[in-house]
């Protein structure tokens, strides 16, 4: 077991499933392993007079990257640029070595089915179920029109069983708790089978059990694609495989999340609140009052 692997294996919670853990940790079409790799390329972004962005370069690989920083450190922002869902005033993103906006670019159903995304506040409206918002994930497969297969239903059915939301597949959304809801949209995400997942605080509205069995898909599903995720736990950021600091929008360090100069940048970033150890393969935060 690896350094990493112990300190997601540490997390003391009883009666955590780590969602479902066999459920298959690729929903729809196998990844390849030579994909999946994300570049940013010295991405600026201003909003009116503020920099938000600053000079960002930063390469995602196979594995599990957690972006941290103070509010405002442009965290989400970031993750929205990677995304290819807002444009940067300079710079670029490159997924396998194509850009994702402007000349060249991937074609929108194909980036679809090679990056998925979810919002922080997704919105959430209509009537549909639980199960169709999840087969929503299907639709760059299939297009508008098209009509779900074997293998389009078998992908849904894995990105439920690996969230844990097959018990009320039927509902609608909308009569689902903040937790549940996450839950499903984050199996819509699996759905499309992406090698690449962005998302943006997957743990908010789960409650601690539910953090922790996230993080420990987390990492089953770096093991073959590449995950980046905001997140604002600490712990459960450095239970990651890459921590990617972010400080006034300016990357800060991006480093294995075991090591201890990023554990002192971390502090230092944060003021000093915090202490931070790594006892028994475990990152252990703790607030300095």
């Amino acid at each position: 077991m690896t350094t990493r692997d112990a300190a997601t294996h540490a997390m003391p919670v009883a009666g955590v499933h780590a969602f479902d853990a066999d459920a298959p940790a690729t929903p729809g079409q196998a990844v390849a392993h030579d994909t999946g790799c994300l570049d940013a390329r010295d991405l600026s972004l201003s909003f009116g007079e503020r920099q938000v962005l600053d000079g960002i370069a930063a390469r995602f690989t196979r594995g599990w990257t957690a972006i941290v920083g103070p509010n405002g450190a442009g965290k989400s922002t970031l993750l929205r640029v990677l995304a290819g869902l807002l444009p940067p005033a300079r710079g670029g993103v490159h997924l396998d070595g194509q850009p994702l906006l402007g000349p060249g670019a991937w074609t929108g159903p194909a980036r679809a089915r090679r990056l998925a995304w979810l919002a922080q506040t997704p919105d959430i409206t209509g009537e549909l179920t639980l199960r169709e918002t999840v087969a929503l994930g299907r639709l760059p497969h299939l297009g508008l029109w098209g009509v779900a297969g074997p293998d389009d239903e078998r992908a849904i059915d894995e990105a439920m069983a690996l969230t844990e939301c097959q018990a009320w597949a039927q509902r609608r959304m909308t009569q689902l708790s903040g937790g549940e809801r996450q839950r499903g949209l984050l199996a819509r995400a699996l759905a499309t089978g992406a090698d690449v997942l962005l998302l943006d605080e997957p743990t908010t509205h789960l409650d601690p059990p539910h953090q922790i069995a996230l993080a420990r898909l987390a990492r089953r599903l770096a093991q073959q694609r590449t995950v980046v995720t905001v997140m604002h736990d600490l712990a459960l950021a450095l239970a990651a495989d890459r921590v990617l600091l972010l400080d006034q929008g300016r990357v800060r360090l991006h480093a294995d999340a075991a090591d201890p100069a990023l554990h002192r940048a971390l502090e230092a970033t944060f003021g000093q609140s915090i202490r931070i150890r790594w006892q028994d393969g475990q990152a252990l935060v703790q607030p300095v009052w």
